[in-house]
């Protein structure tokens, strides 16, 4: 069996620095490298790329609200066609500088606020796949399971990748509880790593009272910002090696 596990990763940004990119970038199948909006600037970004180059990763774009101070967590209400835009501009900032290194990027996956709002609004979900074609119809779209997206993203002809996360928990409807709640993280490495397993043999997403949620997962998301991050991905890896579970880059799973 395989499986992709991606990090939302490059997220430091000028004399700024998150997460301990190259410690869990070997351990990861695919890179979600921030492009200048909430996090990330092209130093940064192109040290991400490389950084993922050399350790055999796939590279994508991880797009976000303009919201550098709140790191691209606060909800924005936006013109659907500005949303549009906004992806593919960041989209296209990542293509040049991979390209420069002689890199692909395959996949694009939205980041923090941007994710959660366009998960149940119908307009949000298909501006980021109608930006999404305008970079490139090629790009997987990377997916919250049983979200709007995955259904904008299908009907805009792009291949995409249904997600869950290694680090959050869920409620009852199928979504990630919010970071406003004392709960929404997994912090634990033990915690992350059952619950990974547990998505996979049974198909489905549960929530923390307990309901069973039907998904077809193909990626789990780690969020690489996380002091815990490195302890979890550490974890979930032996775990999945364990079970005879490979990781694998998107564009390999998704082949």
């Amino acid at each position: 069996m395989r499986i992709n596990i991606n990090a939302d990763i490059g997220e430091s940004y000028g004399k700024y620095t998150f997460g301990n990119d190259e410690a869990v970038m070997p351990l990861i199948g695919s890179a979600n490298i921030a492009c200048g909006m909430h996090a990330g600037d092209p130093t940064v970004m192109t040290r991400t790329v490389s950084l993922a180059m050399k350790s055999g990763v796939s590279i994508g774009a991880h797009p976000g609200f303009n919201d550098l101070w709140g790191f691209g967590r606060r909800q924005i209400k936006m013109n659907a066609q500005d949303l549009e835009y906004l992806v593919t501009y960041q989209i296209g900032a990542l293509l040049v500088i991979a390209a420069a290194q002689g890199a692909k990027v395959t996949h694009v996956k939205p980041h923090g606020a941007l994710n959660n709002m366009a998960h149940d609004n119908q307009d949000y979900a298909t501006a980021i796949a109608n930006g999404i074609k305008a970079a490139d119809r090629e790009l997987i779209f990377v997916a919250n399971a049983n979200s709007e997206m995955t259904r904008a993203g299908e009907k805009a002809g792009l291949l995409v990748a249904n997600e869950s996360y290694i680090d959050r928990r869920y409620d009852d409807n199928g979504k990630m509880i919010s970071r406003d709640e004392g709960n929404a993280v997994i912090c634990d490495a033990d915690e992350a790593a059952d619950q990974v397993l547990r998505f996979l043999t049974e198909g489905a997403i549960y929530s923390v009272s307990g309901k069973k949620i039907p998904a077809d997962i193909h990626t789990f998301c780690l969020h690489s910002d996380e002091p815990t991050a490195l302890a979890l991905m550490q974890k979930v890896s032996s775990c999945l090696k364990q079970s005879g579970i490979e990781i694998v880059p998107l564009p390999v799973l998704m082949g």
